[in-house]
């Protein structure tokens, strides 16, 4: 199973929120570019990178973050958060990013993100699941979208998408452990899919249970910032 730190980015600064409230924000360091350095070297090799300002202001706000870490690492960069046109896309691929997700905007322009997947493919489009109550959160899980996870997934998994990741926004930021039930049953109906699991890491143990679950990746974000997992712990995933 692959981990995936991730980064979120308010005013180009390493921030983490709780549940998704800009209100409950912690900036963790000042220096997003030294702390990819510092994951590269653990011996990771990827990076969810989260440009919060462009979930709120719905266009692309931190492509210079995007371009100094893929300039100064080696690191395979997941980019989202404020994708919401043609433009911003090719921003985002030209700025470093291998894969982008996009969650929105499959929610508000699905004709814009099948076009989005035939031109670049399921290696590089991935769909953001964002889920709270069952259902589709978006616009920075400030809205819910009325759309049901699990029909929402069948829908795009017929069109070719390959790699989701899944975000239970009641349990992000709050260390207290992942949706393992939803993970379980959403890899018993799409048994190929290429599921991340976002929200809830707290431990090592919750990210041996996942994957024993068979997640192809777990995002780990505030339980590394908080100490409550060393970046030397991960090796055990890493070999």
């Amino acid at each position: 199973m692959l981990i995936i730190p991730a980064i979120d980015l308010i005013g180009g600064q390493c921030v983490r929120l709780t549940q998704g409230d800009y209100a409950q924000q912690t900036t963790y360091h000042t220096n997003p570019l030294a702390v990819a350095q510092a994951f590269e070297a653990a011996g990771l090799t990827r990076l969810h990178l989260v440009d919060l300002d462009g979930a709120k202001q719905k266009r692309v706000v931190n492509q210079a973050v995007l371009r100094q870490i893929a300039a100064h690492t080696r690191l395979h960069i997941d980019f989202g958060g404020g994708v919401q046109s043609t433009a911003d896309l090719d921003l985002v691929l030209a700025s470093g990013a291998a894969q982008v997700t996009g969650g929105s905007i499959a929610v508000k322009n699905p004709a814009l993100f099948r076009q989005w997947l035939a031109q670049h493919g399921p290696e590089r489009i991935v769909l953001g699941a964002d889920v709270r109550d069952g259902h589709i959160a978006v616009s920075g899980w400030q809205e819910n979208s009325g759309l049901e996870l699990f029909g929402f997934l069948a829908e795009h998994v017929a069109l070719g998408v390959r790699y989701v990741i899944c975000t239970d926004v009641s349990r992000d930021g709050l260390l207290q452990g992942p949706a393992f039930a939803l993970y379980a049953e959403i890899l018993r109906q799409f048994p190929g899919l290429r599921l991340i699991a976002s929200g809830g890491v707290s431990q090592l143990d919750d990210l041996r249970q996942l994957q024993t679950l068979g997640l192809y990746g777990a995002i780990v974000g505030k339980a590394i910032y908080e100490n409550r997992i060393q970046l030397t712990d991960l090796k055990e995933f890493t070999q």
